[in-house]
């Protein structure tokens, strides 16, 4: 005669608790997922606006009083035209939040030697649940000489 398992009949089949276990792993799983895939475009987001105000600043520093060309004796850029060019850079805004340059001349004009601030300011949406802050304001700024 064989001895049977007297707590066999108590726990039944495992066969459901691997369903249980993925219940409670996946909504997890998909939480940290999705957390990290916003942090990755918070830092996309941060980066394109760093590179606009460096771009910015170097647009600024060549198009100075004294960069006469061919077709216009002078090419001098104005803030506005800064700010337009900055605009109008084309990157990928994959957030979908609003971008504000903001272009200045600490020393009062585009002279060869002074300096030209750009500063670029960017609200990010954020658009994860239960987050109860739905933007973040971030602002780049360089700060460039005019070289021409």
């Amino acid at each position: 005669m064989s001895a049977k398992n007297p707590f066999r009949s108590l726990g039944g089949s495992e066969g459901g608790s691997s369903l249980l276990e993925m219940a409670v792993a996946l909504p997890t799983l998909f939480a940290f997922m999705f957390c990290f895939m916003e942090m990755c475009l918070a830092f996309y987001s941060f980066d394109m606006i760093s590179e606009a105000a460096r771009e910015g600043a170097r647009y600024g520093i060549v198009h100075g009083a004294s960069c006469p060309n061919s077709s216009n004796p002078t090419c001098e850029a104005t803030a506005t035209q800064v700010n337009t060019y900055v605009s109008g850079l084309g990157w990928p805004n994959l957030a979908g939040g609003t971008i504000a340059p903001s272009t200045t001349y600490p020393d009062g004009d585009e002279a060869v030697g002074h300096r030209v601030r750009v500063q670029v300011t960017y609200t990010y949406k954020i658009t994860m649940p239960f987050v109860p802050r739905k933007s973040i304001s971030m602002s780049s700024t360089s700060l460039m000489r005019i070289i021409q």
